[in-house]
Protein backbone atom coordinates (compact mmCIF):
# COMPACT_ATOMS: atom_id res chain seq x y z
CA UNK A 1 0.00 0.00 0.00
CA UNK A 2 2.86 2.31 0.81
CA UNK A 3 5.77 2.67 -1.74
CA UNK A 4 9.21 1.98 -1.20
CA UNK A 5 10.20 5.86 -1.07
CA UNK A 6 7.48 6.13 1.69
CA UNK A 7 8.88 3.34 3.48
CA UNK A 8 12.27 4.61 3.18
CA UNK A 9 11.02 7.90 4.58
CA UNK A 10 9.73 6.11 7.47
CA UNK A 11 12.37 3.97 8.27
CA UNK A 12 14.72 7.02 8.17
CA UNK A 13 12.90 8.98 10.55
CA UNK A 14 12.83 6.41 12.91
CA UNK A 15 16.35 5.84 12.27
CA UNK A 16 17.23 9.38 13.06
CA UNK A 17 15.29 9.37 16.14
CA UNK A 18 16.79 6.47 17.67
CA UNK A 19 20.23 8.00 16.95
CA UNK A 20 20.18 11.70 16.50
CA UNK A 21 19.12 13.25 19.77
CA UNK A 22 20.03 16.20 21.51
CA UNK A 23 20.04 18.04 18.05
CA UNK A 24 23.00 15.92 16.72
CA UNK A 25 23.40 15.70 12.76
CA UNK A 26 24.20 12.44 10.68
CA UNK A 27 25.48 12.50 7.52
CA UNK A 28 23.45 11.19 4.71
CA UNK A 29 26.49 8.38 4.09
CA UNK A 30 26.13 6.98 6.95
CA UNK A 31 22.10 6.96 6.93
CA UNK A 32 22.64 5.19 3.72
CA UNK A 33 24.98 2.86 4.89
CA UNK A 34 23.25 1.47 7.71
CA UNK A 35 19.86 1.78 6.00
CA UNK A 36 20.90 0.13 2.69
CA UNK A 37 19.39 3.14 0.46
CA UNK A 38 21.14 4.17 -2.13
CA UNK A 39 22.40 8.05 -1.37
CA UNK A 40 21.29 9.98 -3.93
CA UNK A 41 17.80 8.88 -3.75
CA UNK A 42 17.92 8.89 0.35
CA UNK A 43 19.34 12.49 -0.28
CA UNK A 44 15.77 13.71 -2.15
CA UNK A 45 13.64 11.83 0.40
CA UNK A 46 15.37 13.59 2.96
CA UNK A 47 15.06 16.91 1.47
CA UNK A 48 11.37 16.53 0.56
CA UNK A 49 10.87 15.89 4.26
CA UNK A 50 13.31 18.92 5.26
CA UNK A 51 11.28 21.30 3.32
CA UNK A 52 8.60 20.38 5.35
CA UNK A 53 10.32 21.06 8.63
CA UNK A 54 9.71 17.16 9.47
CA UNK A 55 13.68 17.13 9.45
CA UNK A 56 16.18 19.51 10.03
CA UNK A 57 19.20 19.93 8.06
CA UNK A 58 22.95 21.50 8.15
CA UNK A 59 25.55 21.91 4.82
CA UNK A 60 29.19 21.71 5.41
CA UNK A 61 31.54 18.86 6.67
CA UNK A 62 29.57 18.42 10.32
CA UNK A 63 26.42 18.68 8.55
CA UNK A 64 23.66 16.25 8.21
CA UNK A 65 19.93 15.31 9.32
CA UNK A 66 18.28 15.62 12.45
CA UNK A 67 14.88 15.57 13.18
CA UNK A 68 12.90 18.85 12.91
CA UNK A 69 10.09 18.45 15.21
CA UNK A 70 9.85 15.99 18.59
CA UNK A 71 9.04 12.23 17.79
CA UNK A 72 5.90 12.53 19.56
CA UNK A 73 4.89 15.20 17.30
CA UNK A 74 5.34 13.40 13.80
CA UNK A 75 2.91 10.90 12.87
CA UNK A 76 3.53 8.42 10.43
CA UNK A 77 0.44 10.34 8.70
CA UNK A 78 2.74 13.50 8.47
CA UNK A 79 5.20 11.34 6.37
CA UNK A 80 2.90 9.62 3.97
CA UNK A 81 0.95 12.13 3.06
CA UNK A 82 4.13 14.33 2.14
CA UNK A 83 6.14 11.41 0.38
CA UNK A 84 2.85 9.39 -1.27
CA UNK A 85 0.23 12.02 -0.45
CA UNK A 86 -3.81 11.40 0.26
CA UNK A 87 -4.65 8.85 -2.36
CA UNK A 88 -4.77 6.05 -0.72
CA UNK A 89 -7.20 7.42 1.85
CA UNK A 90 -9.39 8.98 -0.73
CA UNK A 91 -9.15 7.10 -4.04
CA UNK A 92 -10.34 3.84 -5.19
CA UNK A 93 -8.89 0.63 -4.93
CA UNK A 94 -8.66 0.03 -7.86
CA UNK A 95 -8.78 2.66 -9.45
CA UNK A 96 -12.59 2.75 -10.99
CA UNK A 97 -13.77 6.57 -11.56
CA UNK A 98 -17.12 6.15 -9.68
CA UNK A 99 -15.54 5.73 -5.96
CA UNK A 100 -13.46 8.77 -6.92
CA UNK A 101 -16.22 11.41 -6.21
CA UNK A 102 -19.82 10.90 -4.88
CA UNK A 103 -21.36 13.51 -7.18
CA UNK A 104 -21.78 11.43 -10.39
CA UNK A 105 -24.86 9.32 -9.35
CA UNK A 106 -22.88 5.69 -10.24
CA UNK A 107 -23.01 2.95 -7.84
CA UNK A 108 -19.33 2.40 -6.07
CA UNK A 109 -16.87 -0.53 -7.51
CA UNK A 110 -17.40 -3.62 -6.33
CA UNK A 111 -14.92 -3.57 -2.86
CA UNK A 112 -16.15 -0.04 -2.27
CA UNK A 113 -17.90 -1.08 0.75
CA UNK A 114 -15.71 -3.62 2.23
CA UNK A 115 -12.19 -1.18 2.02
CA UNK A 116 -14.07 2.24 3.18
CA UNK A 117 -13.55 0.74 6.58
CA UNK A 118 -10.56 -0.77 6.21
CA UNK A 119 -9.51 2.60 4.76
CA UNK A 120 -10.71 4.47 8.03
CA UNK A 121 -8.80 1.76 10.06
CA UNK A 122 -5.33 2.92 8.37
CA UNK A 123 -5.88 6.78 8.08
CA UNK A 124 -6.86 6.58 12.05
CA UNK A 125 -3.62 3.84 12.26
CA UNK A 126 -1.36 6.50 10.91
CA UNK A 127 -2.77 9.47 12.42
CA UNK A 128 -2.62 7.97 15.66
CA UNK A 129 0.64 6.57 15.49
CA UNK A 130 3.47 8.83 16.40
CA UNK A 131 7.32 8.18 15.51
CA UNK A 132 8.10 8.37 19.90
CA UNK A 133 5.79 5.54 20.18
CA UNK A 134 7.30 3.26 17.53
CA UNK A 135 10.50 4.62 18.85
CA UNK A 136 9.42 3.21 22.47
CA UNK A 137 8.06 0.13 21.32
CA UNK A 138 10.80 -0.64 19.78
CA UNK A 139 13.07 0.35 22.86
CA UNK A 140 10.99 -1.98 25.07
CA UNK A 141 11.02 -5.11 22.57
CA UNK A 142 13.84 -8.01 23.65
CA UNK A 143 14.19 -8.73 20.24
CA UNK A 144 16.67 -6.80 17.47
CA UNK A 145 14.53 -4.99 15.16
CA UNK A 146 16.38 -3.94 11.98
CA UNK A 147 15.67 -0.88 10.31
Amino acid sequence: MLSNTCKYAIRSVIYLALNAQDGKKIGIKKISEDLDIPTPFLGKILQSLARQKLLSSTKGPHGGFGLGKDPMEISLMNIVEIVDGLDMFENCLIGMRPCKTDTNNQDPCPVHGQFGGIRQQLYDLFNERTVGKLITEIEKTDEYISL
